[in-house]
């Protein structure tokens, strides 16, 4: 069992009269690389800073490893920070920037010349250490941002959304090289991100937040098998999510038919959501459905089909390898395992339909 590194306590931070996290408690482990997820404005980036001493709360404790740091400035903690930028010294050459941090620490030449090599080993650019950063891509930056980062050997490392400004294919590797570079080195990372495939990617815990609060903490398979509520459902890949009723344990109702599920818990007849992925919905003939209803829109997605179909008024997102004809009637067969239910909360209604995003895409197609 890991120890944790780092515990957040009662966390609320506002600017103003606006309040940016409430109430937040968190616990991250040693040697776990961890991402905050949420939309912009939900506090991920609020708390990364709190983390590294940038901003202090207004209650709450930063506990690193049990011990207390409120007070304690950014260069004096054990953390080290990347930001999306990456805040190289343009002035400095590469070597010079990886060495940086620990000329400060006044770490002996030799000791500075051996871990400068060994960092740019690791990101694979040692022979650009007499270049200018200035002269270096996108990709080659981040590198050498994570390598002056992590040669003053932080115990933690947090990353304020590091890959934003790479093309889609040099974030794929760097995701990659990042996760490579974890758990090679063991440091405790901490990523900000809103994307959420990088997230499911990259990290050993996810933190969803919304509205700075956290809605759900677990492991990437968690998240996107067992969605607490609405938000997160929607938030990580696509659900449809629609209002049920908890009959008994194993039972529910909705779309106006008894399903069998794997649920169990719930107060009989207590009003739910009821979770389905796109990709776990079968296409059938209309006679042998489950349900059944009409084809609304398809967009080719290069490997599926993405088709929307109208459910007694429902709008259905189904991921499908065949397809199917706009017009046409068809079924959907829907197995007890492809079926989640999760209790209402204040996100219930909000999402999962996808009504407004057929329109649009009708609106898209017509133009």
């Amino acid at each position: 069992m890991k120890d944790n590194i780092l515990s957040l306590r009662d966390i609320t931070l506002s600017f103003g009269s606006c309040v940016i996290v409430e109430n937040l408690n968190l616990d991250i482990k040693d040697s776990e690389f961890v991402t905050l997820l949420g939309p912009s404005g939900c506090g991920k980036t609020s708390v990364l800073r709190l983390i590294g001493g940038f901003l202090t709360p207004d209650k709450g404790e930063v506990l690193f490893q049990g011990k207390n740091i409120n007070g304690i400035p950014p260069h004096r903690r054990p953390v080290n920070t990347i930001f999306q930028n990456y805040a190289l010294f343009p002035h400095l050459n590469v070597y010079e920037n990886v060495a940086f941090g620990m000329k400060i620490q006044k770490k002996s030449s030799t000791e500075i010349s051996a871990r400068v090599d060994e960092m740019l080993r690791m990101v694979g650019l040692k022979e650009f250490a007499q270049r200018d950063v200035v002269s270096l891509s996108g990709g080659q930056q981040q590198r050498i941002a994570i390598a002056r980062a992590l040669a003053i050997n932080p115990k933690l490392l947090l990353l304020d959304e590091p890959l934003g400004a790479l093309d889609l294919r040099l974030r794929k590797d760097m995701q990659s090289e990042l996760k490579n570079i974890q758990q090679k080195t063991g440091i405790t990372f901490v990523f900000v991100t809103h994307d959420q495939e990088e997230a499911l990617s990259m990290s050993d815990v996810i933190v969803v937040m919304d509205q700075g609060k956290i809605q759900q903490v677990g492991s990437p398979l968690d998240i996107y098998n067992e969605p607490q509520n609405a938000f997160v459902a929607d938030f990580i890949g696509e659900s449809n999510i629609l209002d049920g009723v908890m009959i008994k344990d194993y039972f529910v109702e909705f779309a106006s038919r008894k399903f069998k599920c794997l649920d169990r818990g719930f107060k009989q007849n207590e009003k739910v959501d009821v979770v389905i992925r796109p990709e776990d919905v079968k296409v059938a003939s209309p006679e042998k459905g489950d349900l059944k209803g009409m084809v609304d829109l398809v967009s080719f997605k290069g490997d599926y089909y993405e088709i929307i179909v109208d459910i007694a008024g429902f709008k259905w997102m189904i991921q499908s390898t065949e397809f199917e004809k706009v017009g046409d009637e068809i079924g959907v067969i829907l197995h007890e395992d492809d079926i989640h239910i999760m209790k209402k909360s204040e996100y219930s209604g909000e999402y999962g339909d996808y009504t407004s995003f057929s329109d649009e895409m009708y609106d898209l197609h017509k133009k």
